[in-house]
């Protein structure tokens, strides 16, 4: 991630992706469950839905735990904003109009498998992060830049993750797939 001087106002994003040999709706099965998250997060710790749901669907909303060394722990409330199976799953934390950042998974079909994209923004709305920049005004560049790479980093630990588990599912479908033929043609 390179320096761009963005401040919090700016509402700077980071975006990462990657090509997992499975096909969308593999992809998307994962994505899609967000209790798979926790899992594979150092920073989200747990996740539930509330109000009765048990999937996402647009305007559905989920209690998400997170710790951080240097933030603590807290709660927050995201809201599902875009739910496009399987091509777009995306959620604004704590206000859809005025989040404290936005997480949106893109999936679109790509040479034989799925082109996957992971994309965060920081703000505009008031976060831990805004507290850290009341504090320290004259370092909000700075710290949101140090977010942002936080936030690319874990970005790319879940892409990785997420390929990981996907094509590994694609391979033991495949696999049985043909041991199933195999069988068949004895």
């Amino acid at each position: 991630m390179e320096w761009t001087g963005a401040r919090y106002p700016d509402k700077p994003t980071v975006e990462a992706a990657v090509w997992i040999d499975a096909p969308p709706q593999a992809v998307w099965d994962l994505v899609s469950d967000i209790g798979l998250m926790p899992r594979i997060s150092n920073e989200l710790q747990s996740v539930e839905w509330l109000d009765g749901c048990s999937g996402p669907r647009v305007g559905a909303r989920f209690l998400g735990r997170s710790r951080h060394e240097a933030l603590g722990e807290w709660s927050t409330t995201s809201y599902v904003v875009t739910y496009e199976p399987p091509r777009v799953f995306s959620w604004a934390v704590q206000d859809r109009q005025n989040p404290s950042a936005v997480w949106r998974f893109t999936l679109e079909p790509q040479e034989g498998g799925t082109l996957l994209r992971q994309w965060a923004q920081l703000g505009p709305g008031p976060s831990g992060l805004s507290l850290a920049i009341e504090q320290m005004p004259d370092k909000e560049q700075k710290i949101v830049f140090v977010r942002l790479r936080e936030f690319e980093t874990a970005i790319r630990a879940t892409l990785t993750t997420v390929k990981e588990i996907a094509e590994s599912a694609s391979g033991a479908t495949s696999a049985a797939t043909a041991a199933d033929a195999g069988k068949a043609s004895e």
